[in-house]
């Protein structure tokens, strides 16, 4: 499942709180996005048709839960990303990352390690 970027801002809140009204969405990510309520009500529509989100009736509002994994759609837009650009090559995107020279030493030793298993 491909979640928008609007959506993966949602997510990655549901995900880091669990779960959330669309009082507590929209006062979270308000202020970074200047998204308004409507806006954050029209993104959960779209998300619980596509089945990424669920939610209950409570008393007075909707909580909202992530119905898919962090991990499974962070692997997923991983892929997409290197299909994508990199036509699936991911040494080719090592190669570009490395000579770019935007990686720390930090980051390159992060790396090689990764690498070396």
């Amino acid at each position: 499942m491909r979640l928008s970027d609007a959506e993966w801002k949602i997510a990655d809140c549901l995900w880091n709180k669990g779960s959330m009204t669309i009082t507590e969405l929209t006062k979270d990510l308000g202020p970074s996005t200047g998204w308004s309520k409507n806006v954050i009500i029209t993104l959960l529509k779209r998300m619980t048709d596509k089945g990424a989100v669920t939610f209950v009736q409570e008393e007075k509002a909707k909580r909202f839960c992530p119905a898919i994994d962090r991990t499974d759609a962070e692997l997923e837009e991983t892929e997409s990303f290197l299909d994508k650009v990199y036509q699936g090559n991911v040494g080719l995107m090592i190669s570009n990352l490395i000579g770019s020279d935007r990686l720390s030493d930090e980051q390159l030793e992060e790396l090689r390690k990764i690498i070396e298993g």
